[in-house]
């Protein structure tokens, strides 16, 4: 019941045929009446990534990749969980769990983990080494889709906490950004055995009415962000988290309408000036989208929004918690506000770069500020 089981990517041809024959056949809607991503995804902009995707990308090479680093499947609660597990070859490394959010995957962590767990060949020592377990949200990527409900984040939060005593890891950390966050929130909540602390990179935490009656400039800054993104960027959390069996035919069917679901939130959450490729190379992109292409996750992803959105970072963490606040967050919290949840925030630190993805944008930053923030924790 515990079994840990080897996993190793092997897309059929058939698959990747299946793919280039929906491109070539894609039925495109006219341009967009403005010149900017005001009204969406640009056409322009979608049919050259597309062109890229059909004749130029290399599924393969990430592939290779995944395999290359070790992934694992084990069954918790009836569903499989997919996994990538990366020990350090520094024995006494301290165990780290990193978990992703919508619409990113274990993709976002392949830069930072050789850092994470060979700190020497990066400028770090060994003593800042971590073992590195970075799983796949259930009904993401190639972990299993949950048939009932029920799998919000507090469930994803136990399941955390039962993939690493499963790992044998008696003492460890855990990380997140977006619905990683949230899970890591969660298990910073529920403070199971062996936690020794968190950090986040989007810090929970909401105003009060004598915030709001007198904010100061960072809590000036942090609403107006607040507001952009509720009047401006949240749609797709609407859809997703009331009716994402709706949505999801359309993302599981349509390669072009998966890819301008996910891209345009490469350009509206990346610290960019103005392309999404500014953040983010076109492969990386690319080997994101086919982690929700290849297993038909769109449905199955938004149901997450369907089943914690109204519930999204609930709990008071009592466990050190480490946060890190990147300058483009869609949905910042000043420390004024996350104190109040994270009651014991042992460190905090504002970045000059960087946006919602901070580990897939700014990998050098990232590993930086967790090394600072764990050194605590060990």
């Amino acid at each position: 019941m515990n079994e840990i089981r080897t996993f190793n990517l092997d897309i059929e041809d058939a698959a990747l045929a299946d793919l280039h024959l929906r491109l070539d056949m894609a039925r495109w809607p006219e341009k967009e009446a403005v010149d900017d991503w005001s009204q969406g995804t640009p056409l322009a902009e979608l049919q050259e990534l597309c062109r890229y995707w059909r004749h130029g990308y290399d599924w393969r090479a990430c592939e290779a990749r995944l395999n290359a680093l070790g992934q694992f499947v084990t069954e918790i609660d009836g569903l499989d969980i997919h996994f990538l597990h990366v020990r350090s070859p520094h024995e006494d490394a301290l165990p780290l769990i990193l978990t992703h959010g919508w619409p990113g995957s274990v993709i976002e962590f392949l830069e930072v983990i050789p850092r994470l767990t060979q700190p020497e060949e990066f400028g770090g020592n060994a003593s800042q080494a971590f073992h590195v377990v970075a799983p796949s949200l259930p009904g993401f990527g190639f972990s299993g889709k949950p048939n009932a409900t029920g799998w919000g984040v507090e469930k994803i939060a136990t399941a955390w906490a039962e993939l690493m005593r499963r790992l044998g890891y008696s003492r460890w950390v855990a990380q997140g950004g977006d619905w990683g966050s949230a899970v890591t929130t969660a298990i910073g909540a529920q403070a199971p055995e062996g936690c020794a602390g968190i950090h986040i990179n989007m810090p929970l935490g909401q105003p009060t009415p004598e915030d709001l009656a007198s904010p100061t400039p960072a809590e000036l800054k942090a609403l107006g962000a607040l507001q952009h993104y509720q009047d401006w960027d949240s749609g797709y959390s609407k859809q997703q988290s009331t009716r994402p069996q709706t949505v999801g035919y359309g993302l599981v069917d349509s390669p072009v309408g998966l890819a301008g679901w996910i891209f345009e939130k490469m350009w509206a959450w990346t610290d960019n000036d103005g392309s999404p490729f500014d953040a983010l190379s076109r492969d990386r992109i690319l080997d994101n989208i086919m982690l929700y292409w290849l297993p038909a996750t769109g449905a199955s992803s938004a149901r997450l929004y369907w089943e914690s959105f109204a519930k999204f970072g609930q709990g008071e963490v009592k466990v050190p918690t480490g946060a890190s606040a990147f300058p483009k967050e869609i949905i910042p919290a000043p420390r004024k506000w996350a104190e109040r949840r994270y009651t014991n925030l042992v460190y905090w630190n504002d970045l000059p770069k960087g946006g919602h993805f901070a580990a897939w944008e700014q990998p050098e930053l990232f590993v930086d500020e967790l090394r600072a923030c764990f050194v605590q924790m060990r």
